[in-house]
């Protein structure tokens, strides 16, 4: 008895995968530009910056960022903690997710 039910719920779940596949995922693509405005968007990023900027400003700038709906560079440029070529070396999404790395 136990084993039928066991069988018969694993049967369900795979009914409801495939068909959550076929109706749900199959086709779908990825929107890059959406991506990468999520991406800018990101407040949790301000924290590549504390090594070099410390705790205190990176939360000026996340502050900033998020209560006048700017991008991190918009408000990192605004308070004047940082240049354009600072943000660009020290904000490095790409870098902050390789193993082992402090961004």
């Amino acid at each position: 008895m136990i084993i039928h039910n066991v069988l018969q719920s694993i049967r369900l779940l795979a009914d409801g995968c495939s068909n959550f596949n076929e109706h749900c995922v199959a086709g779908m693509e990825p929107d890059a530009e959406k991506m990468a405005e999520h991406l800018e968007r990101g407040l949790m990023l301000v924290t590549a910056l504390n090594p070099h900027i410390g705790y205190d400003k990176s939360a000026h700038i996340a502050k900033k960022a998020y209560t006048e709906g700017l991008t991190l560079r918009e408000a990192a440029l605004a308070l004047g903690y940082l240049t354009d070529e600072e943000f660009d070396a020290w904000m490095r999404p790409d870098k902050m997710l390789e193993a082992g790395s402090n961004g």
